[in-house]
């Protein structure tokens, strides 16, 4: 008989009560292949798509979860140490094949990060996804240079709260956008130089404060805003298409020379596991110990609340990152 661990199984579209938490074989490690033992998993916006069937991509009944972070149990292709504390994000995880919502994984040695801290699990499992996204965004989809500037409309998202922290970070000037004016604060409290109260019309107000429009964006809410965040956004800048908070990311009757401003450049990012280099998880958990940086952490929940922690990621109650913990701290002594 095989070993058996808990996991959380979704057998079908549905609401958070459709998540069921099982005991189910546990995984075995292939060729090429990593075993992952499971101490935290971040929430994801994209796994609540999945969860209520939307968009073409993934199949049922799956173990959800595009990301984890834990500590690798077996690598049989020689990849990675047993014990080695590693991230396993996207390439299919959680969609078409089973993810981390489990006490283990099996993912492919391509999806996996390596990394070593001492911090918490529940810090850990607040980082690949919302950095490997924030990062990406940034490099590839805008391409930010120091002294620039940048509009992040839905910033009190995980990932906008992660792109505030990476962009001062690299010298750049911080617009974050909010709908609810009492969570401003956090917006500036994470580094943003302007909180911008979002009406579902800023541009004007962006170009207040640069006349001739930001040097890029990311827009994070979907596309009921993407044409005001163009309009607010400098000839020759980027906007990067990334997130769909709003649950909408199509265009109607997309006609280009009418929606998109004379020489504005509009691109996306939907990347993986390689826009996240090993060095900059390493340097940014780095700077997370030493207090030069906080995670956005919203909340942490056991794993047996994933039902609510859904919930609370669907109701939008929460600012910041969601995060379910399976007990442990790291295993570096």
């Amino acid at each position: 008989m095989p070993d058996l661990m808990r996991a959380v199984v979704l057998d079908g579209p549905g609401g958070p009560d459709a998540l069921k938490i099982r005991e189910v074989p546990r995984p075995v490690a292939r060729p090429g292949w990593v075993l992952v033992k499971v101490h935290a998993f971040g929430l994801n916006r994209s796994e609540l798509h999945f969860r209520r069937g939307l968009g073409s991509f993934g199949s049922f009944p799956r173990i959800p979860g595009i990301e984890a972070t834990g500590v690798v149990v077996e690598a049989p292709g020689g990849e990675f140490d047993a014990g080695s504390q590693v991230a396993a994000l996207m390439g299919g995880m959680g969609r078409t094949f089973d993810g981390g919502y489990a006490e283990y994984v099996t993912v492919p040695a391509s999806n996996v990060v390596p990394f070593t801290s001492h911090l918490d699990w529940a810090i850990l499992g607040a980082v690949p996804e919302m950095l490997q996204t924030a990062n990406g965004s940034l490099t590839v989809g805008v391409n930010a240079a120091r002294g620039s500037s940048l509009l992040i409309r839905g910033g009190t998202s995980s990932i906008g709260m992660a792109l505030v922290v990476l962009a001062k970070r690299r010298g750049i000037t911080v617009l974050a956008t909010t709908r609810n004016s009492t969570k401003a604060q956090a917006l500036l409290d994470a580094g943003a130089d302007h909180a911008i109260i979002d009406t579902g019309s800023i541009a004007k107000e962006v170009r207040e404060i640069f006349p001739d429009g930001v040097g890029g964006a990311v827009e994070l809410v979907g596309t009921p805003t993407l044409h005001d965040t163009l309009r607010a956004t400098a000839v020759h800048g980027a906007v990067c298409f990334t997130g769909m908070l709003s649950d909408e990311w199509t265009v109607p009757d997309f006609y280009p020379i009418d929606y998109i401003p004379n020489g504005v450049r509009l691109t996306a990012y939907s990347g993986g596991a390689q826009d996240l280099p090993g060095a900059v998880l390493q340097e940014f958990l780095d700077a997370v110990a030493t207090g030069e940086v906080r995670v956005p952490i919203g909340k942490v929940y056991p794993f047996e609340d994933i039902v609510q922690a859904h919930q609370d990621m669907e109701d939008v109650s929460v600012t910041g990152k969601l995060v379910v913990t399976l007990g442990g701290q790291s295993d570096v002594p």
